[in-house]
């Protein structure tokens, strides 16, 4: 297998270095990062740092506003608070900025905006990698929100969380209830805790997802770092045009979350590729695959016996949703392969305080347009302005 591995390494690195790859020339906004895209769209940008009760250095951006109550804007997996900004006058940062909003985005451990650690070196130590949506939920959430109230002298925020994110937010809510009475309303994009409905390809995908990961090396902890080959690989190839259209998009990862080509045109591709995505760890897409075999929203399941020392049950323990008592509006759509309609729902029944539940109009409506649609300002930013408004 090692074999194997090396000889494909060798023959995409031979065809990354021929003439079928010439680097196009990129958009500017493919070049930029948050603090840059920030100014170029007319906002002052802060870039502030928030070390974790375990030790990760997590960094956070504010674009201050004139409305007192903050707006924390949480990313979901494999991406960065880059998803936020780059639709530009478009994207949701920007939009919220314009209307005055205090408007801070997050980024949990591990992408390249906090790849950071106060002992640990995410280049040589596998330990940095030890984590999963749970740690996000119970150790980021909870550092970044203390500090936005600290910093803003607020007892409360407004949030906002897409895909993952939504499900960082749930661990949170539920294993430290406390936190409930500090969110005004939170607003869930396209929520995942359960997967039960999954289709083609998703569903495909989660089945061999054990088979998968027996033939990954146990030396890789992560995947799609920013220094990885294989993030390397998708940079390069998905920012080509015509190349990217097929590989990246037709054959690639976004038919997965069920994609709509007239909300995610061909030549904002290219923006999208040089900034996602921004490193997965393993040990998350193995909590993921947990979630999807045994049909359960529950806590990492490291076997029986250490289950008993962690959890004190042989079987992790599910995240009692009971507890998340905090205004909740949820927004998903039809044409969504991972938050399935059918699952938002089924979430719906067990959280208690479900203030807003709104199923987009559009029937191709995607997993991905809540971040990235090219329609958002007429679609979706006037129901989330309006939630805003009413939970202030």
């Amino acid at each position: 297998m090692k074999i194997k591995i090396t000889w494909l390494v060798i023959l995409v690195n031979s065809a990354l270095t021929s003439s079928l790859f010439i680097p196009t020339q990129l958009p500017e906004d493919a070049t930029l990062n948050y603090t840059q895209l920030g100014v170029k769209y007319g906002h002052k940008v802060e870039e502030h740092t928030v070390v974790t009760e375990d030790g990760y250095i997590l960094t956070l951006f504010r674009m201050p506003g004139k409305r007192k109550t903050p707006v924390f804007l949480m990313h979901g997996s494999g991406d960065s608070s880059d998803a936020y900004m780059l639709r530009g006058n478009k994207s949701m940062a920007i939009s919220l900025a314009n209307e005055g909003y205090d408007v801070w985005a997050g980024n949990g451990r591990g992408n390249y905006y906090s790849r950071r650690h106060v002992k640990l070196d995410p280049d040589t130590d596998p330990s940095f990698w030890d984590y999963s949506f749970h740690e996000r939920g119970y150790y980021d959430l909870p550092a970044i929100i203390d500090y936005i109230l600290e910093a803003t002298g607020e007892k409360s925020l407004q949030s906002i969380a897409h895909s993952q994110g939504t499900m960082n937010f749930f661990v949170l809510l539920s294993s430290k209830p406390e936190y409930n009475d500090k969110l005004k309303v939170f607003i869930a994009m396209a929520p995942i805790a359960y997967l039960h409905n999954l289709i083609p390809p998703v569903s495909i995908i989660g089945e061999i997802g054990p088979f998968i990961n027996q033939l990954i090396p146990s030396s890789v902890h992560r995947i799609l770092d920013i220094k990885g080959f294989e993030r390397s690989v998708i940079e390069l190839v998905c920012t080509q045009e015509g190349i990217s259209d097929l590989f990246c998009v037709t054959l690639g990862v976004l038919p997965a979350s069920g994609f709509d080509p007239k909300r995610l045109e061909s030549s904002f591709l290219p923006i999208l590729f040089s900034h996602y995505p921004a490193a997965i760890s393993r040990k998350n897409l193995l909590h993921h695959n947990q979630l999807i075999s045994n049909k359960r929203f529950m806590h990492y399941d490291y076997g029986p016996k250490e289950n008993m020392k962690r959890y004190g049950f042989a079987v992790p323990p599910e995240y009692n949703l009971r507890k998340v008592t905090a205004k909740i509006a949820i927004f998903f759509g039809n044409n969504d392969n991972l938050s399935r309609p059918r699952d938002v729902e089924y979430l719906r029944t067990l959280l208690p305080n479900v203030v807003e539940y709104h199923l987009m109009k559009e029937k191709e409506w995607s997993h991905i347009d809540f971040i990235y649609g090219n329609d958002m300002p007429e679609t979706l930013f006037p129901y989330i302005f309006q939630v805003l408004e009413k939970y202030s």
